[in-house]
């Protein structure tokens, strides 16, 4: 079923959604769904969120902050994420990152009609997509915050160097095929009310043992990653927020609560002057993969963080 604009979402009031039909797959039919909360008063700013892997929009703290300061806040499920994932759908997955251009087109053309000055965001490969989207389109942005932004293969550069051309020639005879990787559920778990975390979303589409990764989808990420290397020159201020460390924990305790336990945060730093012409980047202190769902002093030193950068350069 398709929800036209303005009609409920699972989060309440006052969420609403709406249902963007996109050209038919060779999985069948395709959409992508915008959820929209608005500021407290009449805006003509607003945000443009884009979600990470095995991940859908659920981040409602992250979206109050913006609304209290006077943006009107969309978020975008990609196809197959979350509400936009279909029955006969693999979740999540892609074989060309470019394929999500046009729920991106679609979605500005909303935002961006009623709202002059937009800021984009997204979250791991989320932040990979939204800026070559940014890039490849020349969008007029008011500027992009990317919370930890999967900017390269985790891993040394003998193991990138190896596993890039294995991927990228599975992916073109079977690129359903899945790609054997070590999986805890941790990190999930540290977020989920039900388990170590303190936050509420659903395990049908964000589940703890996150989804398949496919060799399609991962040569789809390596092309984005090479494209990003060579350089976007995003024209706009970009704030890069990440972890100020990552770990790869063996069992479920502390490490897991203060660390980026998803992507190496070392890659973050080294990418990100590769975005464009105004980077800044700042590493949080005890912060999780998802900065803004960490414990409460490093989210509120990253809420800090991106108060003072869009004071400074984008109000």
């Amino acid at each position: 079923m398709t929800a036209p604009a303005g009609s409920p979402d699972v989060l309440g009031a006052p969420y609403t959604l709406e249902t963007i039909a996109l050209p038919d797959d060779d999985e069948g039919a395709v959409v992508a769904s915008l959820v929209h909360r608005p500021a407290d008063v009449p805006s003509s700013r607003a945000v443009l969120h884009v979600h990470g892997f095995a991940d859908y929009f659920f981040q409602t703290a992250y979206a109050e902050w913006w609304t209290a300061r006077g943006y009107d806040f969309y978020a975008l499920d990609l196809r197959k994420y979350g509400r936009s994932l279909l029955p006969h759908q693999t979740p999540n997955f892609t074989t060309d990152l470019h394929d999500y251009f046009p729920e991106l087109d679609e979605a500005w053309e909303r935002v961006h009609g009623d709202h002059p000055d937009v800021v984009l965001s997204g979250h791991s490969t989320g932040g990979l997509t939204v800026s070559l989207w940014a890039a490849d389109r020349r969008t007029p942005a008011a500027g992009a915050v990317l919370n930890a932004p999967w900017l390269d293969l985790q891993g040394s550069a003998v193991l990138r160097h190896v596993v890039t051309p294995l991927v990228t020639g599975l992916a073109r005879r079977t690129p359903k095929r899945p790609i054997p990787r070590t999986v805890t559920g941790f990190y999930a778990r540290s977020l989920h009310r039900d388990h170590d975390g303190e936050w509420d979303f659903d395990l049908a589409w964000k589940p703890i043992e996150s989804w398949p990764a496919y060799a399609g989808w991962l040569a789809a990420v390596r092309r984005g990653h090479a494209e990003l290397h060579r350089g976007l020159d995003l024209p706009f201020p970009v704030l890069v927020l990440s972890s100020a460390a990552s770990a790869s924990p063996a069992e479920m305790g502390e490490d897991v609560h203060v660390h980026d336990i998803v992507l190496d945060v070392e890659q973050i730093r080294r990418w990100s002057p590769a975005l464009g012409r105004h980077v800044t980047y700042v590493g949080i202190p005890h912060a999780r993969h998802d900065v803004f769902l960490s414990r409460e002093a490093p989210r509120t030193e990253a809420f800090a963080e991106l108060d003072g950068w869009l004071t400074a350069y984008v109000t």
